[in-house]
Formats: C-alpha cells, structure tokens, sequence
C-alpha cells in the first residue's frame, strides 16, 4: 500500500471515529424496510389483516402481550417464530409478489388468524 493511500484511509477512518464521536444521529437508509406492529392479545392478532407493498421486504415487530408463548407461522411465507410471552420479535418477511398470505398463532389456530396482504 502506498503512502498515499495509507494517509487517504487514515483519514477516512478519523472522520467516520469524529463523527461517532460528535453523537451524530444514527444514518437509517432510504430503503430499511418498514416496521410493521403486530401484537398477539387473549389467543388473537391485532391487526388480523397487514397490507403491504407489493415487492418491497419489510420487519414484522410482533409482541405477545399473552402470558404463554405463541409461534407465529405461515406457510405461504415459509415462517416459523416462537413469540416468548411479554416479548417483542422482530421478523423479516421478503418483498412479496401481490396476493395475500395467511399466518396463524401455532398454538392457538382456531382464535390467532391473520393475513398479509400485498397490493
């Protein structure tokens, strides 16, 4: 490596350490995938039905205000979490194409229904 270069990336380096330093805000990216709140109450979702962008990923932010574990599963999406009671899990869902997709809570399907629609 050059000197030259050594002293370019030097500097880079003491710049991105005085601009942690300096309490800049965290930098979010234009594309971060949405956050989506989904809360598990008394066997149920809330919202039962989530609309999203068609092609755009986006974070599910699930919290189980239950005190018993529920795992959030959906067939179509290939997912599978366990929710602890009182607990929030953050999951990742790839962009989906335009439909809708079911998920269930595993352990209470009959009452814990919901669906993701992408438009």
């Amino acid at each position: 490596m050059t000197r030259r270069a050594m002293l370019a990336m030097l500097a880079m380096v003491a710049g991105m350490m005085a601009l942690v330093a300096s309490g800049a805000p965290n930098v979010v990216a234009a594309d971060a995938p949405q956050e989506i709140p989904l809360t598990i109450e008394k066997n149920r979702f809330s919202p039962e039905e989530i609309k999203v962008k068609a092609g755009a990923p986006f974070v599910l932010v699930i919290t189980n205000k239950d005190g018993a574990p529920e795992e959030f599963e959906s067939k179509s999406l290939r997912i599978e979490k366990v929710i602890p009671a009182g607990k929030t899990v953050k999951v990742s869902v790839r962009a989906l194409k335009a439909g809708s997709y079911d998920f269930v809570g595993e352990y209470h399907e009959k009452t814990a229904k919901g669906r993701i629609v992408a438009e």
